[in-house]
């Protein structure tokens, strides 16, 4: 039986990507942009679940700061295709990676990953598969806290049969997010799911990206291997309330990679940009004005 490759049909409202790039094996990745094109080059990746749209505000504001700010779709999430082969492990994320920064140009990047988008900065940092200019980490490290991981993954499992409407998948996200304050309006949610044959909504994602995962210890070693060899500027930013990065981890990673900076976001939990977006921003456009600055013409 042929496996389908997408969740259903986008939803109204579901913003169109700006941009399509080819990934690798031929899977589309989808794409937003800010700012100057000829600004520095930032590449803004999601975590498992997400979609560009965590990025939105972050890059509105690194792009009026002078910078070019890119995010896309890791594949099987939001608007970029799944994998036919439903294989979405760390060194294919890398390979997108390498694919999107060829399809614009080849230019010196800026790298900034949050949770699973960091992992794949990381690594592709770390051994040598980008030279990137600076390399910002968004409440990930190699030691992260398993409670925190099977939460994502509790969540990322429920409903397997998908939502009978939006206020269900509203509660689902309340859940999860118990310290955000639920929105009054149901349209940003057409982002998030898909509409199915079956009349039912089912996230955006492919279900293989959760059967798949690489095991917390493979993927410790790797991050932590990549965190020692890391020469080029970095920056930590943690969630205070964050439950999958600790203040231990954070400070494993400073041990690893001694130069790098850190910023813990007070009143921010796991989506720090989604959380504390001014604050966020704020402390990745300082560093990156000390390390990447953006040159007058």
């Amino acid at each position: 039986m042929t496996r389908a490759l997408n969740a259903g049909a986008r939803l109204p409202g579901t913003p169109t990507p700006m941009h399509r790039w080819p990934g690798a094996g031929g899977v589309g990745i989808a794409g937003d942009s800010w700012g100057d094109p000829r600004g520095p080059l930032v590449l803004l990746q999601h975590g498992g679940g997400q979609t560009r749209h965590a990025w939105k505000g972050a890059g509105e504001t690194l792009g009026a700061a002078g910078y070019f700010a890119v995010a896309f779709d890791a594949r099987g999430h939001g608007d970029s295709d799944w994998a036919p082969d439903g294989d979405y492990g760390q060194d294919w994320m890398v390979q997108d990676l390498e694919c999107v920064i060829a399809a614009l140009g080849g230019r010196r990047p800026v790298l900034v990953g949050a949770s699973m988008g960091g992992g794949t900065s990381l690594v592709a940092a770390g051994e040598g598969r980008v030279d990137a200019s600076a390399l910002v980490l968004v409440d990930v490290g190699p030691h992260i806290e398993a409670e925190g991981v099977q939460r994502i993954q509790a969540f990322m499992t429920r409903n397997p049969d998908g939502f009978g409407s939006l206020d269900e998948v509203a509660e689902a996200i309340a859940s999860y997010q118990p310290h955000r304050q639920r929105p009054r309006s149901l349209d940003g949610l057409a982002k998030n799911v898909r509409l199915g044959a079956d009349g039912r909504y089912h996230w955006h994602w492919d279900p293989a990206y959760r059967a798949g995962r690489q095991t917390m210890e493979n993927r410790r070693d790797r991050m932590e291997a990549s965190s020692r060899r890391l020469s080029l500027p970095t920056l930590l930013v943690r969630g205070g309330l964050s439950d999958l990065l600790s203040e231990e981890g954070a400070q494993a990673f400073l041990a690893l990679c001694p130069h790098s900076e850190y910023v813990n976001v007070g009143g921010a939990g796991h989506m720090v940009a989604g959380d504390r977006n001014d604050v966020f921003a704020h402390a990745v456009i300082a560093f990156l004005q000390r390390t990447v600055p953006v040159r007058a013409e």
